[in-house]
C-alpha cells in the first residue's frame, strides 16, 4: 500500500476527472446560482458558469460540505497509510479552518496544508506534493515543506469590468461606476492570506504592463534567488477571453520575459472567476 496519498479541491484547477488520472482525490468546489448548488467541473462547465454570469444571475461561492471532504478522505485512505489535504488558502476560505477540525478524529492520518495558494499556484503545490510522496517522505513532512514554500509565488490579475468585484465586495458601488466611466482597471494580487488590490490604471493595456512590471519586481526582489536558479516558472491565467487576446498576452509575456521558456496558461477557477467575471487575465510565477 502507498504511504501517502493527496488530496485537493477544485480551486486547483485539477477537475475530478484529472484527479483520477494524476491519482488524486478532488472535491468539487459547491456555487451558488440562483440559489441552486452546482459543484465545478461535475455538473458546472466553464462555458455554463459564464453564460449564467453574463445573464446576470446571482453566484456565490461556498466551502464543500463536511461530508464531501471526508468522504475524498475515507476513498483515498482506501489506498494508502496517510494523506494530506490542500484546500485553498485559509485567508479566501474558510474550508481549510473546518478541514482541520474536520481531520481531529483521524488520529494523525490526515495532514492539512495551507499553504496560501490557489489556482495555478495551488495547482503546483499538489504537484510539489505528489513529487514528495514518491519520494517517501510522510504526510507531516510533506504538508511542513509546502507551508515553508508557501511564499515561494507570485500571481496578478486585472479585470475586464468592476461589476462582479463591486457584487462581491471588493469595491463599493460608486468606485464601480466611476472605474467603469473612466474605463479604470485594478490590478489585484494573491498573496499570503489576501486578494489585494495594488494598482488602478487606465485601460487593459495598462493593467497588462503593470502586472509585468509587478512580476519583474518580484523575480528581481524577493524571488531573485529562485529565478536566478531557474527555479520559477511563469505562468498565465485567464477567464473566458476570446483565443487571439490569450496569444496576444502570451506574446507579450514572452516578450518581457524572454528568458522564461515555454508559458502555459489556465483558465481561472470558478472561486475566482465569481469576482473577476469574464475577459480578465492573469500571470504568475510558481517554484518548481
Amino acid at each position: 500500500m502507498p504511504r501517502v496519498a493527496v488530496v485537493t479541491d477544485s480551486n486547483s484547477g485539477i477537475s475530478v476527472e484529472e484527479g483520477r488520472r494524476m491519482g488524486v482525490e478532488v472535491v468539487p468546489m459547491p456555487i451558488l446560482i440562483d440559489g441552486e448548488t452546482y459543484y465545478e467541473g461535475v455538473n458546472l462547465t466553464q462555458e455554463a458558469f459564464y453564460q449564467k454570469q453574463l445573464a446576470g444571475a446571482d453566484i456565490a461561492t461556498s466551502q464543500p460540505a463536511p461530508g464531501a471532504v471526508i468522504g475524498a478522505w475515507n476513498r483515498a485512505l482506501e489506498r494508502c497509510q496517510e494523506l494530506v489535504y490542500i484546500p485553498m488558502s485559509a485567508g479566501l476560505s474558510a474550508s481549510c479552518s473546518t478541514a482541520r477540525m474536520l481531520a481531529e478524529p483521524f488520529a494523525g492520518r490526515v495532514e492539512v496544508a495551507d499553504n496560501r495558494r490557489i489556482s495555478v499556484t495551488q495547482r503546483h503545490a499538489v504537484l510539489d506534493a505528489l513529487a514528495l510522496a514518491q519520494q517517501g517522505l510522510s504526510a507531516a513532512q510533506i504538508r511542513a515543506q509546502l507551508e515553508q514554500a508557501r511564499d515561494d509565488c507570485c500571481i496578478y490579475l486585472s479585470v475586464d469590468t468592476l461589476r462582479y468585484l463591486r457584487r462581491g465586495g471588493r469595491v463599493s458601488g460608486v468606485e464601480a461606476i466611476a472605474g467603469t466611466m473612466l474605463n479604470i482597471k485594478p490590478v489585484l494580487e494573491i498573496r499570503g492570506e489576501k486578494l489585494t488590490a495594488v494598482g488602478k490604471v487606465r485601460g487593459m493595456r495598462a493593467a497588462r504592463e503593470q502586472m509585468i512590471q509587478r512580476v519583474r519586481d518580484d523575480l528581481q526582489g524577493r524571488l531573485k534567488p529562485l529565478w536566478d536558479s531557474g527555479r520559477l516558472q511563469l505562468k498565465l491565467a485567464y477567464s473566458q477571453v476570446p483565443d487571439q487576446l490569450r496569444e496576444d498576452w502570451r506574446a507579450q509575456v514572452r516578450a518581457a520575459f524572454p528568458q522564461a521558456g515555454e508559458l502555459e496558461g489556465e483558465a481561472l477557477t470558478l472561486s475566482i472567476a465569481c469576482h473577476t467575471g469574464p475577459g480578465a487575465l492573469g500571470i504568475g510565477a510558481v517554484r518548481v
